[in-house]
């Protein structure tokens, strides 16, 4: 599903040096014979010159990195590396992205590794403050990097997207899920359900806090919140949901106790 950047543009919700105007660095990876492919946007400075954050982004199935990049995620942190990821044909000759492990022979697993190896070398990255984010099948992924790469990742956003049934997270992480009450494309009862099990899997279905319209936390004062956002539109991203994921990264590090990182 497709984000459009020239609309984003129009509306604004792009600023003038964001993607509609500011030129940012495409970058390749080999991967088991592929080229793989992502624009990375990098502060050019941070204030205390120390290490920074990273967030990795999936566009939607049949989306692209250029157009997902209009979601402006490097606008609403300028602060972070932010990485726009480049799916494989996954059928009908769309781009997209593995949403079970041994999909496509983990082609999407591996970018990641690879990718982080890489970003890690060319940047001073943040170890403690590393996140991922997906829109629709990008969402499918990001669950997926939970559910396999936990001790990567400080916190998750998917939106629009589901687990699958053979990817099931067991390390708490904190999650941010957007879903809209009229998706046709993602059931929102799948949605819901996805929802259900990450606050099963971080153990904060005790206590819920209000956040906003539509929007509900729980476990807030957990290292392991389930923020869910729940608006009245349908398989879509909404104007204000980059601020919102980057306002919940912001919140988390990586919990020493979380385990050990691969490096």
């Amino acid at each position: 599903m497709r984000t459009h950047l020239t609309q984003l543009c129009l509306i604004g919700l792009v600023s003038i040096l964001g993607a509609c105007g500011a030129s940012a660095q495409e970058t390749t990876w080999q991967v088991d014979g592929d080229t793989r492919e992502a624009i990375v946007y990098a502060p050019t400075a941070t204030q205390d010159g120390g290490p920074v954050p990273l967030v990795l982004a999936f566009h939607g199935f049949g989306d692209n990195m250029q157009n997902f990049q209009g979601v402006n995620l490097h606008g609403a942190w300028p602060d972070a590396v932010v990485v726009y990821f480049q799916g494989l044909e996954r059928r009908r000759s769309m781009l997209g992205w593995q949403v079970e492990a041994g999909d496509g022979v983990d082609r999407d697993l591996k970018l990641v590794d690879v990718a982080l190896a890489s970003l890690r070398q060319r940047y001073n990255i943040d170890d403690d403050r590393i996140y991922a984010t997906g829109f629709s099948n990008g969402g499918m992924f990001t669950y997926l990097l939970w559910a396999e790469r936990p001790d990567v990742f400080a916190a998750f956003a998917p939106v629009a997207g589901r687990l699958r049934e053979s990817a099931r997270p067991t390390q708490p992480r904190p999650l941010f899920h957007v879903a809209g009450e009229q998706d046709r494309v993602v059931s929102f009862s799948d949605q819901q359900a996805s929802i259900e099990t990450s606050v099963a899997v971080n153990g904060v279905g005790d206590t819920t806090t209000p956040c906003g319209n539509g929007c509900t936390v729980h476990g807030a004062t957990t290292s392991a919140p389930v923020m869910a956002w729940i608006h009245s539109g349908g398989h879509n991203y909404p104007r204000e949901t980059s601020a919102r994921i980057v306002a919940f990264f912001r919140e988390h590090t990586l919990a020493p106790e979380s385990g050990t990182r691969a490096h």
